[in-house]
């Protein structure tokens, strides 16, 4: 009798050894005699301990890990293949407290299926949610997202239903569907990790999307930093269009939607969603000042749904569940869950999905076991790089929208980076400067110039005599405030978020007190 082994071709496994695991198994298994079934299934999330190998037993899957090519024949020695008890095995995987503690909803199938496999997905729910749209009015579809609570998962946190509804009632006919795969942020890895683990559940979320709205055609942009991803992505189209999940009749309901994989040339900027529209319609990125807002006049200038990666793929679970039963979960305006990216100096980093509401600490310090190096925890910084940087004893604040913006935080696309107590958080202001005028589109006056300037007045701070360090403190908080309300989009404006929050709590590294560093909002 065959047994199924599982082994992750997810990036983050194939980049410490899962390729030579998955090789290393297959011969030793042929030199043994032993008949095993193998699938590359995407990651569990549990980075820490990839290469992480399953085994399909009748108690269930038993995880193993972390394996290396040279663990694989004393583990096969030692009964792997029965899941037998070893110093590498953990248990029934889902058992795991890692995984029993969360609320997966979006990446409910990843780690468990095929990626590439139809009848995987269809045998683990894929495709309820489309079939209930199919079988609804496209309002009623719009309805009931809108009903969920579900907001946008990109960073900004807008409602996707009140943007789909704005452009399903828009009367230009031609309406197009993008998802924004840009995802340039440093921590964050769950759009990633989706595309390679459960890629058809982006593509039923994006026909759910565009039956909603009457749009016939549709984009997913993704970053040209995730080659895996690609491939991955537009297998998983070329196999829809042969399930008929796309193309011109979907699932034999008269429904024709069309979608294509283009790859971003690597700028940030282009995250921005006009600034991806500009890069789609073969122009260099660049931020489009509004309005007119993309749901008007977006791609090639028609009515356009931009979502990112989480928040369609969220949208099949919702239809499948029901409106009612996702928005039981959450807290206040912030519904549903959110995939939380845990990265930097963390003891267990990977995917965390949980209803809104976890607290950091929780997050930080239950999931993720503190700190790698064993030091205390210094600074958490929740958003990606335009993110606050928050201290220690801001780690009880809860993960949702309201509250971090209440703090001077905000959530992003969920990803959080742990700092232990050796970090230098002068630099760190320094680099969200940098980055800046590193990645500026260079549009808007207060983005290009305001982050050199920011640079430099932070270099004086830091390298400056102590009698001139309050007059540019100053100057900076000046130039924060100006380009917070002058850039034209996010990326300007966000900036000084993580330079204010290092004023506001880490002023000594700056060589302020706290008392001339003061508490900027």
């Amino acid at each position: 009798m065959s047994t199924t082994v599982y082994i992750p071709c997810d990036s983050a496994a194939r980049s410490v050894g899962a390729d030579e695991v998955a090789l290393a198994l297959l011969a030793e298994a042929e030199l043994r005699g032993l008949d095993i079934s193998m699938v590359r299934n995407g990651s569990r999330g549990m980075l820490w301990l990839e290469p992480l190998v399953e085994v399909d037993t009748v108690r269930g899957r038993i995880a193993y890990g972390p394996v290396s090519a040279d663990d694989v024949a004393a583990l096969l020695d030692g009964g792997m293949l029965d899941g037998a008890a070893h110093p590498r095995c953990h248990g029934v995987t889902d058992e795991l407290p890692w995984l029993a503690r969360q609320q997966r909803v979006t990446f409910s199938r990843v780690g468990v299926i095929d990626p590439l496999s139809p009848a995987d997905y269809a045998a683990h729910g894929g495709l309820a949610g489309l079939r209930a749209a199919l079988g609804m009015r496209p309002t009623q579809v719009v309805d009931a997202v809108t009903e969920s609570g579900l907001r946008g998962r990109g960073g900004a946190g807008f409602p996707t239903g009140i943007k789909w509804k704005t452009v399903a009632e828009a009367s230009d006919p031609t309406k197009f569907l993008c998802c924004n795969a840009d995802e340039g942020d440093s921590g964050t890895f769950a759009d990633r990790m989706l595309l390679e683990g459960d890629p058809f559940t982006l593509i039923e979320g994006m026909v759910i999307a565009a039956y909603a709205v009457g749009a016939v055609e549709g984009y997913v942009y993704v970053r040209s930093e995730y080659p895996d991803a690609i491939a991955t992505l537009r297998r998983a189209v070329e196999i829809a269009y042969e399930e008929a999940w796309l193309g011109a009749d979907v699932l034999g309901r008269g429904f024709p939607f069309d979608l294509e994989v283009r790859v971003g040339a690597g700028a940030y900027i282009c995250g921005e969603e006009t600034a991806m529209l500009d890069s789609l319609e073969g122009k260099r990125g660049m931020v489009r000042a509004k309005p007119p807002i993309p749901a008007l006049q977006g791609l090639f200038g028609r009515p356009t749904v931009v979502n990112n990666v989480l928040s369609l793929a969220t949208v099949p679970a919702v239809l499948a569940g029901g409106a009612e039963a996702y928005r039981e979960l959450g807290v206040g305006r912030s519904r549903g869950t959110q995939v939380f990216q845990l990265a930097g100096n963390v003891a267990q980093g990977g995917i965390v999905e949980s209803a809104f509401g976890l607290s950091l600490r929780d997050l930080v310090e239950g999931f993720g076991g503190g700190t790698a190096t064993g030091r205390p925890v210094r600074a958490v910084q929740v958003g990606g790089p335009l993110g606050a940087y928050l201290p220690a004893d801001r780690l009880d604040l809860h993960l949702d929208y309201e509250e971090l913006a209440a703090d001077g935080a905000m959530l992003g696309h969920g990803g959080v980076v742990v700092f232990d107590d050796t970090v230098d958080m002068g630099q760190q202001a320094r680099f969200a400067m940098e980055f800046c005028a590193e990645e500026s589109c260079g549009k808007c006056t207060p983005c290009r110039v305001g982050a050199v300037r920011g640079v430099e007045v932070i270099d004086a701070i830091l390298h400056g005599s102590p009698d001139e360090r309050g007059a540019n403190v100053e100057i900076l908080e000046d130039l924060c405030e100006l380009m917070t309300d002058g850039s034209l989009c996010a990326m300007g404006g966000l900036t000084p978020n993580p330079v204010r929050s290092v004023l506001r709590h880490f002023g000594e590294d700056l060589g302020l007190t706290p008392v001339s560093a003061g508490a900027p909002s």
